[in-house]
């Protein structure tokens, strides 16, 4: 049992309660239930690998996104992640393809370029024919350090660089919005 939290609470935002919460559901699920469980995990780790055009997680040679023949290879969204990528997916919005940095720079937590897929980006950069790249990076410290990093990269290859603008979330109030993103809903304000 001490084993099966321990595996549990591994996983990223899962603390020792939720983790034997997580183990006691297991442990109380039907065996078969549980065996397939188990095979979608070993599957996933066996099957899934990064797409080789934009490092996305797929099962296939190319992922869906990259094989599309709708999708425009002129824009490219560079995404920290796969779950980022889902939630450009859902707006439904975007119809160029995307690259999958599997991370941020960051050097508190020893993380450079070299630990990123940024020679991926760039090498696709020149194959494809980018005419611009969505940076789509989070608002934080490191977000803003791996766009402005890439963004640098960039501009000699003659790409035009965007950032996805940030501002205030629907429904909200002003007095309750913080210096940054004010300003941020400033500077990406738009004509009505």
């Amino acid at each position: 049992m001490q084993k099966l939290i321990e595996h549990f609470r591994r996983m990223p935002g899962i603390g020792a309660k939720t983790a034997q919460r997580m183990a006691l559901f297991v442990l109380s699920e039907e065996p078969d239930t549980v065996r397939d469980f188990a095979a979608c995990l070993t599957d996933a780790v066996e099957k899934l690998h990064r797409c080789p055009v934009c490092c996305n997680l797929t099962d296939r040679e190319i992922c869906p996104v990259c094989e599309s023949p709708q999708r425009s290879r002129k824009t490219v969204c560079v995404v920290e992640n796969t779950e980022a990528l889902l939630a450009m997916e859902k707006t439904n919005e975007f119809s160029g393809t995307y690259h999958v940095l599997h991370g941020v720079i960051s050097p508190l937590d020893e993380v450079g370029p070299d630990d990123l897929t940024v020679k991926e980006l760039l090498a696709r950069i020149e194959t494809d024919g980018v005419t611009e790249v969505i940076m789509a990076t989070g608002s934080g410290v490191e977000g803003e350090l791996t766009a402005m990093y890439i963004s640098k990269l960039l501009k000699p290859l003659g790409v035009k660089v965007t950032r996805l603008a940030y501002g205030l979330p629907v429904g909200s109030d002003l007095q309750y919005a913080d210096a940054v993103t004010l300003s941020r809903a400033l500077q990406g304000r738009r004509e009505l």
